[in-house]
């Protein structure tokens, strides 16, 4: 477990640099970390961040730039909600236009 923890803390600091209005992938987080094929990891490490306040959470959805995530949020539109105040435009719990908002860390970081 104490491995698990080191990972997760990898991922909070990565989810920490995704900039205001745009959002990042778990497998792209995975990918940045050297785990390609944790996308489930970061996944797990992603369900109790929605309650960290210095995490935006609500910046990581799947690859399809659908809000995978959203259950983990108080109330049903949190997640949302806090992209659409970031600019995004969400319909039917996915991000429009998501590759134009797509943030990779590994170009970027």
């Amino acid at each position: 477990m104490a491995q698990d923890a080191g990972f997760f803390e990898r991922v909070y600091d990565v989810v920490r640099r995704i900039p205001e209005g745009r959002v990042t992938s778990y497998g792209a987080i995975a990918e940045y970390l050297g785990a390609s094929r944790s996308a489930r990891m970061v996944g797990w490490a992603m369900n109790n961040a929605s309650k960290m306040e210095d995490i935006p959470a609500h910046r990581v959805v799947n690859r399809n730039g659908l809000l995978t995530g959203k259950h983990h949020f108080p109330g049903t539109r949190v997640m949302e909600q806090l992209l659409e105040e970031e600019g995004m435009v969400v319909t039917n719990n996915k991000i429009e236009d998501f590759q134009q908002h797509f943030w990779d860390p590994s170009k970027e970081l």
